[in-house]
């Protein structure tokens, strides 16, 4: 399923500017041009991305546990 730019917003609780944002900084999954002016993402690539935060965060939140 393709999700469009209000949908991803809607989904991550994000502006549109801050999907900009992280796409300039690519850390954010390339969009899929579909058409002139229409841009969208596969629904997977999001949720795939969304997992890889909270595994780096709960890695982070490990290391830092073992740290102490």
């Amino acid at each position: 399923m393709i999700l469009r730019m209000k949908d991803v917003c809607s989904e991550l609780g994000v502006s549109r500017a801050s999907i900009y944002r992280l796409l300039e900084s690519g850390s954010f999954p390339k969009p899929l041009k579909l058409g002139k002016r229409a841009i969208g993402w596969e629904r997977d690539h999001i949720q795939q991305w969304v997992r890889s935060l909270r595994s780096a965060r709960q890695t982070e939140q490990v290391q830092g546990a073992s740290n102490e």
